[in-house]
């Protein structure tokens, strides 16, 4: 049995890390993609594999992103990475980094609006401003995004893209699906961000620009570290992620490459959702596990 378990976790690792094509000449922008545990980092690592010409990773400063450019070309030879310091829910760099894709390579493909912030506080421990800086950096950014990189996609005769059309995925989470699994501005601003890739779906109807979110459960990252490093301390990390029917959290790899088939052709019917991933999670109204399930 142990034997067959190594041979199967080979054969998944070697999967998921065999570079393919399917993103071949595509010129992507990644958003929050500096810190080392998160989906942003995942989301690049994971589109590079698939070769595009090039990834603009991006993040408020730099840190971290420098290597991560260096990771990525030299795992994917071939494949183009730049960092830059963007504040995504800045229309000014918004528009600048989007220029800059525009100018240098003459088109944009794939944005992934990734950037964003969580709290742990209650109702009570929130005010107008702690809420309307949520809805800044988590909604505003899939705002900007939204419209800017959706113009952008439209432009067509250079750098060899004939036809109008992208992929926009924005990191919403099941919070933004239902209640119970995050603050109350956190979750309304993630409910925001699935209702705007929602309506921009038909605001870009008949133009191949498509618009999806990606609704993360518990994913072990930057952001979750808290509640990872609580759980330590008291004893009771392997009861976390043991309410979702896969019984374990997730990792941000696992993330990334559903945002990678999303950002690719093979998902080229998929528009305007809202896709859980989140270990089954958000299938069932919460339960307490007993004979009857």
């Amino acid at each position: 049995m142990a034997s067959t378990a190594a041979e199967r976790a080979t054969l998944i690792f070697n999967h998921i890390t065999k570079a393919s094509p399917s993103l071949k000449d595509k010129v992507c922008i990644v958003t929050g993609a500096g810190s080392i545990y998160g989906i942003g980092r995942a989301t690049a690592l994971s589109l590079a594999k698939r070769g595009p010409k090039v990834i603009y990773v991006t993040d408020l400063t730099l840190t971290n992103l420098d290597e991560l450019v260096k990771e990525i070309e030299t795992t994917y030879t071939g494949v183009r990475c730049i960092a830059r310091a963007v504040d995504a829910a800045s229309t000014n760099d918004v528009t600048a980094i989007i220029d800059e894709a525009m100018k240098e390579f003459g088109r944009l493909d794939i944005f992934v609006a990734n950037a964003g912030i969580a709290t742990g506080s209650r109702i009570h421990e929130e005010d107008a401003e702690s809420f309307m800086k949520m809805m800044r950096i988590n909604a505003l950014s899939a705002f900007l995004a939204i419209k800017h990189a959706g113009i952008a996609m439209q432009q067509t005769g250079k750098g060899g893209k004939e036809l109008s059309g992208g992929s926009i995925i924005c990191t919403a989470s099941v919070a933004g699906i239902r209640s119970g699994a995050g603050s109350p501005e956190y979750s309304a601003s993630k409910a925001a961000v699935i209702n705007l890739c929602q309506t921009a779906s038909y605001q870009y109807a008949g133009t191949n620009v498509r618009v999806n979110a990606i609704c993360p459960g518990l994913i072990e990252t930057g952001m979750t570290k808290a509640t990872f490093d609580y759980a330590k301390q008291r004893g009771t990390s392997h009861k976390i992620g043991q309410l979702n029917p896969t019984r374990r959290y997730g990792v941000a790899s696992e993330i990334g490459h559903v945002i990678a088939f999303l950002a690719s052709d093979e998902a080229s019917y998929v528009n305007g959702q809202a896709i859980a991933v989140d270990g089954g999670l958000s299938a069932s109204h919460p339960v307490v596990p007993g004979k009857f399930n």
